[in-house]
């Protein structure tokens, strides 16, 4: 393996273990403030890290007719109702399952792709996605209710239409990445989501007092999750395929449940950790080892 796929490993590596965290910082940040109010809080401050960006980031454009619809439709799958979901997912289930159900993302997407798009993977990658969901399902299945998982039924089901709107946001940008660089595309999520969750938030009650530990968290949520864990994602993209990255996000529920349990207590049994080692191996087993061609248009997913 060369420097430069190394260094493309180790990025995606770090903004999966970044997002993994920021289902601990959404569970820390919504046990004191209204789900609405958080993600607008952390739409808001992605926003004015943005507009600080924005002269070195403006000129990733390039507007062609009819492409309107196209980031409506991005915006519409994520931020605005990825985050519906997701905000209220949080409220049922505890971080650690939540985490669980976005390694399905990689599999939904390569069999939405499969149809839609024509893209294929090779049989090994096929095996290596569904032994690492076969390891996300026995976690599942190995979780029982406690305080930090009231209804997890109804959390996982919410927490699965989140994934649902990634999807479709996926295939979208499929498309918007060939003409807009990732930043802009981002940059273009936070903003829309701001006015979007605006009138959500003062909808729902704030609360008179907010901990040092849920505005750390929020500010957490909106520079380091949106900036760096984008920022890294997208740099791996210019050294290994998409498909490969993605792959990586089936690590995300094993690293966010050695999180919560360090730092909210949560608590593993033996057979959840045989399921981690399962989908390590599986995520493994799913990764395409070959550098990623110059001429292939490859896309993040968010």
């Amino acid at each position: 393996m060369n420097r430069a796929l190394l260094k493309a490993h180790l990025a995606v590596l770090t903004a999966v273990v970044i997002w993994a965290t920021s289902f601990i910082a959404l569970k820390v940040a919504i046990g004191e403030v209204a789900p609405m109010v958080v993600v607008f809080l952390r739409m808001g401050v992605g926003s004015l890290a943005f507009l600080a960006m924005w002269p070195w980031i403006r000129h990733g454009i390039n507007y062609q007719t009819g492409d309107w619809k196209l980031l409506i439709g991005m915006t519409l799958f994520e931020p605005c109702l990825y985050f519906v979901f997701e905000a209220q997912a949080i409220r049922f289930t505890s971080a650690g399952q939540a985490g669980m159900i976005t390694s399905m993302l990689p599999l939904m997407v390569a069999v939405a792709a499969y149809f839609l798009l024509q893209e294929r993977n090779t049989l090994r990658q096929w095996a290596g996605l569904f032994i690492a969901v076969i390891g996300v399902v026995w976690m599942t299945l190995s979780g029982t209710e406690s305080e930090q998982a009231p209804n997890p039924v109804l959390g996982n089901l919410l927490e699965f239409g989140a994934m649902v709107m990634a999807v479709g946001y996926t295939l979208l940008i499929k498309h918007l990445i060939q003409r807009y660089s990732a930043f802009v595309l981002t940059a273009l999520q936070s903003f829309v989501g701001t006015f979007f969750f605006l009138p959500l938030a003062l909808a729902s009650g704030w609360p008179a007092e907010i901990s040092i530990n849920a505005i750390g968290s929020i500010i957490y949520l909106g520079l380091v999750v949106s900036l760096g864990g984008y920022g890294l994602y997208n740099y791996s993209l210019s050294n290994i395929k998409a498909s490969t990255s993605a792959g990586y996000i089936n690590l995300i529920p094993a690293f966010t449940l050695v999180f919560s349990m360090l730092l909210l207590g949560e608590r593993l049994v033996s057979t959840q950790w045989i399921a981690i080692g399962i989908i390590f191996f599986g995520v493994l087993l799913s990764q395409d080892r070959t550098p990623k061609r110059p001429k292939e248009k490859e896309v993040a997913t968010a």
